[in-house]
């Protein structure tokens, strides 16, 4: 007649076994974090800068726009980074992820759409914050987590019921919530031979030929997957920058502001030249060969 419970609470002892083996914590450990996590954090606002202006955001009704960020205590950051190294890391996520994923970057990420006529990018509004603790747990569950395991993941990995902008995981955690989505517009993209790609919480869309017949139908996909769509960031233009990069037929290079930074770098003679390391880095991939399709 107790079989059951007994088999249950089995389970879900060796489940927790596993996550401090995952972890390298023991459970007297995860237990005090687990149930302290949402106090775990250090927390302050930034006022939110138009980068084109440099002038402070604003709502309508002049109220000064911030963003939150939230530092995990020394504590649960390491349990994090662990989670992120041995556990998130080892989860397949589609090629078009470009964020969050080892030797991809912002660089490779404008590289794909290197040579195409028709440039489409948009991002999404407060993307963080709109993941929740159910959409992690949902995400997990479909990866084949057990109930436990997600319960414990994502809990660990969400402060206040959303992800934390600063916890070392929330980029991982991200990739993993939009996962079927990527799943959704990769498969359409394909389909209308369009190439797509995903930087955190911008989305590239490029093609040879003119698809602007099909740009509600991709902010649909997305929309109906419940993320905010930020319009005021969505174009439909050749001429502009992915993830900071300009694009051009034949090579990628940095933006007009890059290279007029690097310039000033240059004349005054800085002895740490970091604005042209990066600028070398762009250039550098336009000498290597089937970088597109990596």
């Amino acid at each position: 007649m107790n079989s059951s419970p007994s088999k249950a609470a089995a389970f879900r002892k060796y489940e927790y076994k596993k996550l401090c083996y995952l972890t390298g914590f023991c459970a007297e450990q995860l237990d005090s974090v687990l149930k302290t996590v949402d106090t775990s954090y250090r927390s302050w606002s930034e006022e939110k800068i138009n980068k084109k202006t440099g002038l402070v955001k604003t709502y309508k009704d002049g109220t000064i726009k911030k963003r939150t960020y939230r530092s995990p205590s020394v504590l649960l950051k390491e349990i994090q980074s662990r989670i992120n190294k041995n556990i998130f890391s080892k989860i397949v996520l589609l090629p078009n992820v470009q964020g969050g994923v080892k030797k991809k970057s912002n660089l490779t990420n404008a590289k794909k759409h290197q040579g195409n006529k028709y440039l489409f990018a948009t991002d999404l509004q407060e993307f963080y914050p709109n993941i929740k603790h159910n959409h992690v747990y949902d995400a997990l569950i479909g990866l084949d987590y057990s109930p436990h395991m997600a319960h414990w993941l994502s809990r660990l990995t969400t402060k206040d019921n959303e992800v934390p902008q600063g916890a070392p995981t929330s980029t991982a955690v991200s990739n993993l919530v939009f996962y079927q989505t990527d799943v959704r517009l990769a498969a359409f993209c394909n389909e209308h031979g369009i190439t797509y790609t995903r930087y955190i919480d911008d989305l590239t869309f490029s093609s040879p030929h003119n698809f602007a017949h099909l740009v509600n139908e991709l902010l649909s996909v997305v929309s109906t997957a419940n993320f905010k769509i930020n319009y005021r960031k969505t174009d439909y233009d050749p001429d502009q920058l992915i993830t900071g990069i300009k694009i051009y037929l034949y090579k990628i290079d940095g933006s007009d502001k890059i290279i007029e930074k690097a310039r000033e770098e240059l004349l005054n003679d800085k002895p740490v030249k970091a604005i042209n390391n990066y600028l070398n880095r762009i250039r550098e991939t336009n000498m290597k060969k089937d970088n597109k399709n990596k």
